[in-house]
């Protein structure tokens, strides 16, 4: 017998603020690019804070279109504790949804796809918990923004 599903729980969300990529190009893996991300907002039940101007995400967009997200970055709690944050994730959307979005058109994320495995890392007391919880997140990009909803796996 199956155990039961886990729950999830809601947990904050962020909005990563970007600058305009920097291209490597075609590599053997696929299209390359990073991503600076210089900071943000992180509003929520369990982590409030603002992001970091400390990170990046390193993409390879496949021959299949399927983009490969890389991102490492930090938080500070509202409260003083820095918390890394290392997301690995994937978005996909038709060639017309990816360049709607690439044009920096607010495409609702109901016409693509973008999930990510989130880990989050703290040496701070108060956030302990964060270092035995996984996190899992779904949202969008719009205009120079990320915008996720992160979810605590219970």
């Amino acid at each position: 017998m199956a155990a039961p599903a886990p729950g999830l729980t809601h947990a904050c969300d962020f909005v990563v603020d970007l600058l305009p990529p920097h291209e490597m190009g075609s590599c053997s893996t696929g299209t390359r690019r990073i991503i600076p991300i210089v900071g943000g907002s992180v509003s929520g039940p369990l982590i409030e804070g603002r992001i970091l101007d400390v990170g990046a995400d390193w993409q390879t967009v496949t021959a299949n279109g399927v983009a490969e997200l890389d991102a490492r970055y930090g938080i500070e709690t509202h409260d003083g504790a820095v918390i890394e944050v290392v997301s690995r994730g994937i978005r996909h959307a038709s060639a017309e949804v990816a360049a709607r979005i690439a044009a920096g058109e607010q495409v609702p994320a109901s016409e693509y796809y973008m999930r990510t495995a989130i880990r989050l890392d703290s040496g701070h007391p108060d956030y302990a918990w964060v270092n035995r919880s996984l996190f899992l997140a779904h949202g969008g990009k719009v205009g120079a923004t990320v915008k996720l909803s992160v979810y605590r796996v219970d």
